[in-house]
């Protein structure tokens, strides 16, 4: 588990939410709340060879109950009930996962920065 106290206040996201990799800003500053539950999410890179998707499990989560409420974020196609959640400028990720049947969006806040 992360430490989350200095990212968090009063339940949600105390600064902007970016991508870590090219800077695009995802979330606006009180947008999501934290959730702390344990959830797979596919890694980053995965071998050409495998078969089915390497993940980890992270425990800190952004919970955005509207789709529209994202600054920048760009959706995969539709894996079960899931969608990945990547960053739209740059393509990368999964940075999170959007349940389909809830029509809620998890982000990861070990995937993501905060400034």
């Amino acid at each position: 588990m992360l430490d989350t106290s200095s990212v968090v206040s009063e339940g949600q996201n105390k600064s902007v939410v970016k991508c870590p990799h090219c800077d695009s800003q995802i979330l606006s500053p009180q947008s999501a709340t934290l959730l702390s539950q344990a959830h797979p999410l596919p890694t980053p890179t995965q071998p050409k060879e495998q078969q089915s998707p390497i993940t980890e499990d992270l425990g800190e989560w952004w919970v955005v109950d509207d789709m529209f409420t994202f600054d920048n974020i760009g959706f995969s196609h539709t894996v079960g009930t899931t969608k990945y959640l990547v960053c739209a400028d740059c393509e990368r990720g999964p940075l999170g996962w959007h349940d389909n049947t809830s029509k809620k969006s998890y982000v990861a806040l070990a995937r993501v920065k905060h400034v």
